[in-house]
């Protein structure tokens, strides 16, 4: 037998002992396989690095009509990983369509939102100097997501939406791994997650709509614990040598992931459950953000030395440690998630030059101590290699992989807010 073949089968044979629940297609794995140098270590310890991916070939008809064909390694919806930013695309969906439920003259996403506070720990936002206006909007907050994956946007759409009308929104869509109970990163007690604050919208100053403070007649704790680790450092500093739980921490399958992403950039293709309400603008405005790099971005001005290309560019690229930039010929409409060791990019890659497409998501875990929490984690030795190699692989056999017809992807190609410069 050959090697590469036995290489194949021990693949298999130790996912299929890793979860019952992971499923695994023979093609990535062997794809896979032929690139030891890149992934041998990791695929070799799936319970260590927990890794699942998932990619699509996208196949157009005459017509351009897309069919897509999808190919797992190690998937589980019953393997937890913390979703961590990635949460932050179905929150920005739900918003816009929040929004376009509204049948109020002069409220657009680009309306003044002001945020006020009605409950313990929460604070107010009444300006935005990162805007051009110098307040902020349901645009704004969206724009800073897609860029640089802003967390205090985030909440501020997770307050506007409400707890209870996203999660179960979304789970009516059809999403239904999806559990968010928490804002990001501001360290308050659970229970006060389930408040959420007065909103007011405005229009020369004048009030045209507003919504009070909020309660979540529900709970999103996970119904059993999630142990992970072997010691957790606590929002004080304190050591604890036992298991991180994770129940009271977001949720978002890889599935679901790549399942939202495809609702959004070809809705057509999708089952009506599980797309957005979202307008045309509302799209264009979406497929722009989520493509557009720092450096082309206006409001607010990034530093190209502080957030490089790759900055939300796992895939393909290695995330915020490289520094080259990006060719013009590629763009990338993605959503990453980087927290407690775990690292995930949820992309769509286009390269309008090479006429090729396809989506790549995938999720890795490092954290060889087994500590959550201490900041110790080997994202730039493991993870963000372990991403860029990954999306090299693909794209490389992208690049090589026969099409009956050529592409039109004229629909991704976009005006952003700053010309390239060389």
């Amino acid at each position: 037998m050959k090697k590469s073949v036995l290489c194949l089968l021990f693949s298999l044979m130790a996912s299929s002992l890793a979860s019952a629940q992971a499923k695994t297609d023979a093609f990535l794995a062997n794809l896979l396989q032929q690139h030891p140098e890149k992934f041998k270590t990791l695929l070799e310890q799936p319970e260590k690095f927990k890794i699942q991916i998932l990619y699509t070939q996208i196949d157009r008809d005459k017509n351009n009509k897309p069919t897509f064909t999808t190919f797992k390694y190690q998937v589980d919806p019953e393997q937890y990983f913390n979703p961590a930013s990635t949460v932050k695309l179905p929150a920005s969906l739900m918003a816009l369509e929040k929004l376009n439920t509204f049948k109020v003259e002069g409220l657009t996403r680009e309306t003044v939102m002001l945020t006020d506070s009605a409950y313990q720990g929460q604070t107010k936002v009444l300006q935005d100097s990162t805007a051009a206006n110098g307040f902020p909007s349901i645009a704004h907050y969206i724009k800073k997501i897609l860029i640089t994956s802003d967390n205090d946007a985030y909440n501020r759409l997770y307050e506007y939406i409400g707890q209870e009308p996203l999660n179960e929104g979304l789970k009516a869509k059809g999403y239904s791994s999806v559990r968010l109970p928490i804002r990001l990163a501001t360290f308050l007690p659970i229970e006060l997650d389930q408040y959420t604050n007065p909103v007011r919208f405005l229009k020369d100053g004048e009030v045209i709509y507003q919504q009070g403070l909020v309660k979540s007649g529900k709970s999103y704790k996970n119904p059993t614990p999630i142990l992970m680790g072997k010691g957790n450092m606590t929002n004080d500093d304190k050591l604890v040598m036992e298991p991180r739980d994770f129940a009271f921490s977001n949720t978002f399958a890889l599935e679901d992931q790549h399942q939202m992403l495809r609702a959004l950039l070809f809705p057509e293709s999708v089952p009506a459950r599980n797309r957005f309400n979202l307008t045309p603008a509302d799209y264009r405005f979406l497929y722009q953000y989520m493509s557009q790099l720092p450096r082309e971005t206006a409001y607010p001005a990034y530093d190209e030395k502080e957030y490089p290309d790759a900055f939300m560019k796992y895939l393909l690229y290695g995330g915020p440690t490289r520094t080259q930039r990006i060719p013009q010929n590629i763009r990338i409409f993605n959503k990453i998630g980087q927290s407690f060791g775990f690292l995930t990019d949820n992309a769509y890659i286009v390269d309008f030059e090479n006429k090729v497409e396809f989506m790549l998501t995938a999720t890795v875990h490092v954290n060889e101590n087994e500590i959550y929490n201490d900041g110790k984690y080997e994202y730039d030795s493991i993870g963000f290699p372990f991403l860029r190699d990954l999306g090299q692989v693909i794209y490389e056999f992208e690049l090589k992989r026969k099409r009956k017809q050529v592409p039109d992807l004229s629909k991704f190609q976009l005006t952003y807010d700053k010309p390239i410069q060389p």
